[in-house]
């Protein structure tokens, strides 16, 4: 459900590479029993998956996008929980998705113009395979992150308390301080959060989702009216279900097991998060303070990869090596426009400087797109 710009198709096309997965011994369709990816023709009105009856284990799609639209790739469980999933796949490239499967039903789904329910197909995943948390490394991994979301989590749900208390005594100048404070924590696992279904839109959408049936409520509807017409003495109501919509989210996030390959996912989902919409001004269109979210993003995808460190040194040292470099040279970039304890409003950075931004993210996506195939291995 993201608005794309030129930024965003920037970090696509640095993002179209990546390894390819290990597979079970399990059939897995023509192009995966070759030991190539699961083949994936998107176009603006089709989502033509090269295998629907998997084995159980790692599989990897590599998605191409022969539409006019950008599209988005997802492997949907019951409820739509998301498996796994690949944003910003823009007109002409290919994206691949590396997703750890066990046997069950599921559902795959290209969404052209990044919107709506998407064109979905069966897929059927049978037979065993040894889940990857097997190896030390990447189990040690997954519970450290876990750790890290539950951190993040308790932060969110006190922060969005006060926001939220803020917001139905009418102090407007109080909600508009905790506004991006509160998001912080929301954006640093926004990966975790999107795999539940319809809460990431209502907790985090944007306007349009209006266009997709659904009301525009949560952060953005209550950043609209402070900062549009600075009017919240009706919100109450709002705050009080983006507190319940939290509360489930934290719930359910600090509940979940996730996959070593959710967690690298999740760091490359955060970087296009940042391509997306806190480059381009999207995101926080009313209070412009994308740059709390873009750092917040940042800082997310940098806890990601800290986890999987050991294992990453272990599979791909020179990838670790270039991690290191790229993070440090956006924390880098990022860093000129601190203010006290918080950024500058997005509106006041030169076209220049938000190209220098985004260029710095471009060469972080780069090595950051080659993480689940490395831990995949």
């Amino acid at each position: 459900m993201r608005t794309t710009q030129f930024f965003a198709l920037a970090a696509a096309g640095v993002l179209a590479t990546a390894g390819v997965a290990a597979c079970s011994d399990s059939d897995k369709g023509d192009s995966a029993a070759s030991g190539g990816p699961i083949v994936v023709k998107a176009s603006d009105t089709s989502c033509e998956v090269g295998s629907t009856d998997l084995g159980a284990g790692t599989a990897t799609f590599k998605i191409t996008n022969s539409g006019a639209k950008v599209t988005e790739f997802y492997v949907y469980a019951d409820g739509d929980r998301v498996m796994g999933e690949v944003e910003n796949i823009a007109p002409g490239l290919s994206r691949e998705l590396h997703v750890e499967l066990p046997a069950g039903t599921y559902q795959t789904a290209c969404k052209p113009g990044m919107s709506g329910k998407g064109i979905r197909g069966a897929l059927k995943v049978s037979g065993s395979a040894q889940p990857l948390t097997a190896d030390a490394a990447l189990g040690d991994a997954t519970d450290n992150y876990q750790r890290y979301v539950k951190s993040q989590t308790t932060a969110l749900l006190d922060k969005t308390e006060e926001f939220v208390a803020a917001v139905k005594a009418g102090d407007v100048a109080k909600s508009k301080a905790l506004y991006p404070v509160a998001r912080t924590y929301w954006e640093r696992i926004e990966p975790v959060a999107e795999i539940f279904g319809d809460l990431d839109p209502k907790i985090d959408g944007r306007e349009e989702v209006i266009e997709e049936g659904m009301e525009f409520t949560g952060f953005h509807r209550i950043e609209k009216d402070l900062w549009q017409s600075g009017d919240i003495s009706k919100d109450g109501p709002i705050a009080d279900r983006l507190l319940v919509d939290v509360k489930e989210i934290v719930a359910k996030a600090n509940a979940e097991k996730l996959s070593p390959l959710q967690l690298a996912n999740g760091a490359k989902e955060l970087l296009d998060e940042v391509a997306s919409g806190k480059i381009t001004g999207e995101e926080d269109r009313y209070s412009h303070t994308d740059l709390w979210d873009f750092a917040a993003n940042l800082e997310g995808s940098k806890a990601a990869v800290s986890a999987l460190r050991p294992a990453l040194q272990q599979r791909s040292p020179e990838l670790v090596t270039q991690l290191d470099t790229e993070f440090t040279n956006v924390e880098g970039l990022l860093g000129k426009h601190r203010v006290g304890d918080g950024w500058k409003l997005h509106t006041a950075l030169s076209k220049a400087e938000l190209k220098e931004l985004s260029d710095g993210i471009n060469a972080l996506a780069e090595p950051i797109s080659k993480v689940a195939a490395a831990v995949a291995k």
